[in-house]
Order: structure tokens, then C-alpha cells, then sequence
């Protein structure tokens, strides 16, 4: 029967025993579908790296880890860039000036330039006035756009060098890899150097201690030359670290081989 309440307020009704019933169903059905949600929320999804990385890939990976993981578990497209056409055409560009060198074929994804900065026609030729200012406008690489593979920590990381320089021959032979940079601020990653470093130090069986690493601003001519780029050891352990694996690679992988 209807409860009286305070004065003035409305009889409260109680429920039937099949309506209690019913609500507490309805509160056992919310209680459930509230935790799967707090569930889904707090889940963490391992996407297992793949087998073979660009340097890209590992510079995405080691500046942002969670962003590079949902880019692997949902890739998405992404729409033509014509700055990075138009990037692609400065390194052209540069190589073009060394008809003496040979040139390697490029596949359509292996272009060079395609994170390049550069606004639009009026921007490229600046680039191109810019780099004939700057310390390497007069000197002829060893190579240019150098592919590489190498295995570090189990994984194949591949890539392409933007030129190579090289000063002396046999046993006093010195190196430097070159990675030219259109951007107009300087926050390039270290680490694609000491990648750069090591897989040419490993291709050519020398020391990775015999070649030196730069990045060149060509905007303003600036040369940045990183100090102490991680070795081998170190890489390893960044991707291992990533992979979340703390085991070490195998000896043959270790070496490169």
C-alpha cells in the first residue's frame, strides 16, 4: 500500500516483488557493462614490432611509443604530401650536381626527401641558393643516397644515407655521413645518425670510431656534428626495450651477421 511521506510530498509507491525483481536486474546489467567499459579503458593492447623497421620507424617509435604502436595497430593512409615532392626534388637536385657518380634506382617508396619542409617553388629554389653557400657545395661525395640493411636486436632496420664523404684511402681512410635537413628549426634526432654511423661502420668492416656523423641546415648553412652517438649496444637495447624483450639478441645477430 502507498507510504505516507513528509507533508506535502507524494505517496511512495513500493514495488511489486516482480518489479524489485526487475530493477535489480537492471543494476546488475549497468554494475556489468560499467566494468567492461573501466575494463576497456584501462586495457593495453602489445602490438609486436615487425621483423623489419625503417630508420623512420625507429625514430617514431623511440620519440613516441604509444603513438607509433597505433600507427602499426591501425595504419592509416596518408594523403600525397607535395612538400615532400617537392623535397624529393632537392635531393635530386643535389645528386644531379655529381653526374660522376652512379646513382642507385629508387622505388617509389624510397624516395628521398619526404619529410622535407619545403613551402613551395619559390621555397625549393631558396634551398637550392642556401646549399651553394654552405661547405659541401664544392665537394664531391664517395656516395650518395647509400642503402643499407642491418640487424640489430633481431630486427632488420633499413635505410638510405644522403651522401658519404670520404677523405684518405686504405688503413687512413676517414668518413663522414651527411644527412641534409630542410626543416628551418634544428631539432633533428641524433639517434638516425648513430644508425647511419653504425650500419656504414658494419657494411665496410671498419670502426665505427673512423666515421663521423653530421646533420647540415641547409637553410642557414649550420653543420651539427652530435657527440657521442649510441653504438651498437645501446640501439640494441632500445629496441629490445621497445619489443619488450630483456633478453639479448643471439651472437650472429649481434654482429650483424
Amino acid at each position: 500500500r502507498p507510504e505516507s511521506g513528509p507533508a506535502g510530498d507524494r505517496p511512495r509507491v513500493r514495488p511489486t516483488p516482480e518489479e524489485a525483481r526487475a530493477i535489480a536486474s537492471w543494476d546488475r546489467d549497468l554494475d556489468s557493462l560499467t566494468g567492461e567499459l573501466l575494463r576497456a579503458r584501462e586495457a593495453v593492447t602489445d602490438v609486436p614490432l615487425p621483423a623489419s623497421l625503417t630508420v623512420s620507424q625507429v625514430l617514431r617509435m623511440a620519440a613516441d611509443p604509444d603513438g607509433f604502436a597505433q600507427e602499426l595497430a591501425r595504419p592509416m593512409p596518408r594523403p600525397p604530401q607535395p612538400a615532400a615532392r617537392r623535397g624529393t626534388r632537392f635531393h635530386a637536385w643535389i645528386e644531379a650536381r655529381f653526374e660522376a657518380l652512379t646513382l642507385p634506382f629508387l622505388e617509389p617508396d624510397e624516395l628521398p626527401g619526404a619529410e622535407a619542409e619545403i613551402a613551395d617553388e619559390h621555397d625549393l629554389e631558396t634551398l637550392k641558393d642556401a646549399f651553394e653557400r654552405t661547405a659541401y657545395a664544392h665537394r664531391t661525395p664517395h656516395r650518395v643516397e647509400a642503402p643499407f640493411q642491418i640487424a640489430i636486436a633481431g630486427r632488420v632496420v633499413r635505410g638510405r644515407i644522403d651522401a658519404v664523404y670520404k677523405d684518405g684511402e686504405g688503413d687512413e681512410a676517414r668518413y663522414e655521413i651527411v644527412d641534409w635537413k630542410t626543416a628551418r628549426t634544428h631539432s633533428a634526432d641524433p639517434l638516425q645518425l648513430a644508425l647511419y654511423r653504425l650500419a656504414w661502420a658494419e657494411q665496410h668492416g671498419i670502426e665505427a670510431e673512423s666515421v663521423a656523423a653530421a646533420f647540415v641546415y641547409v637553410r642557414d648553412g649550420e653543420i651539427v656534428r652530435p657527440a657521442d652517438l649510441p653504438g651498437r649496444a645501446a640501439l640494441e637495447r632500445l629496441l629490445l626495450a621497445e619489443d619488450g624483450c630483456d633478453e639479448p639478441p643471439p651472437e650472429d645477430v649481434r654482429a650483424g651477421r
